[in-house]
């Protein structure tokens, strides 16, 4: 059951747009102080993930990254998000992304086909062409899929099978799931920015425990 809090943060979730793409192509050997050439993470999503009113220090893929420096671990975590992302753009940008060789895919896309009312099933169909192609370019990639999701004024039926979408991509694709991304921190005032919808600094501290709990043992089996 989707609680008041999350309900008042999705309400409240604009869609917003830019019109540059997320991150440069880094160079494709990224080496560590060691020497050794370090694990791509492309965390490919939106303005949750792209850390939107924040430095890109500050916004969680930045924190995922200080949390792999600590254990001296050879990965190389890439912030490719972008504000107002849709399944279907995600769709047309992922080829861009995918220049550089990548070792994990984090997947936080959706919340804007939601919000717009968009089918859920084309939403589904399209996050599986993202993973199908990333899987086609680099069969060893590791998917970890972030779920959302949306209030209950879409109608009785909406919310409840847009949420399901991405446990059974996550089912279907050999995938581990982070079950909602902005658990504990969706609605918290103090935990948001004034528009009342993008996590503050300390807002990403704990979506990046949010997902560090799922994406930690991923990472330890990939040492």
């Amino acid at each position: 059951m989707v609680n008041s809090i999350r309900v008042a943060f999705c309400l409240c979730l604009m869609i917003c747009g830019t019109s540059t793409l997320a991150a440069d192509i880094l160079p494709v050997q990224d080496t560590t102080k060691s020497g050794s050439v370090a694990k791509v993470i492309l965390f490919f999503g939106d303005s949750l993930t792209e850390g939107y009113g924040l430095d890109p220090a500050q916004a969680f893929p930045a924190l995922i990254q200080e949390k792999i420096n600590a254990r001296g671990w050879s990965f190389r975590a890439i912030n490719a998000g972008l504000s107002g992302e849709t399944t279907a753009g995600g769709l047309r940008r992922i080829d861009w992304e995918l220049q550089r060789p990548i070792d994990v895919l984090v997947l936080e896309l959706g919340v804007n086909d939601g919000l717009r009312g968009l089918p859920v099933e084309g939403a589904k169909q399209n996050l599986q062409a993202i993973i199908d192609r990333t899987k086609d370019k680099y069969p060893w990639v590791k998917v970890v899929l972030v779920g959302m999701e949306v209030p209950p004024n879409l109608g009785p039926d909406y919310p409840s099978r847009f949420r399901t979408i991405f446990p059974e991509l996550a089912a279907a694709n050999g995938a581990v799931l982070i079950p909602f991304l902005l658990e504990g921190v969706g609605g918290v005032p103090a935990l948001n920015l004034p528009d009342g919808i993008h996590p503050t600094p300390a807002g990403h501290k704990i979506v990046a425990e949010n997902v560090w709990k799922v994406l930690e043992p991923v990472l330890r089996t990939m040492q």
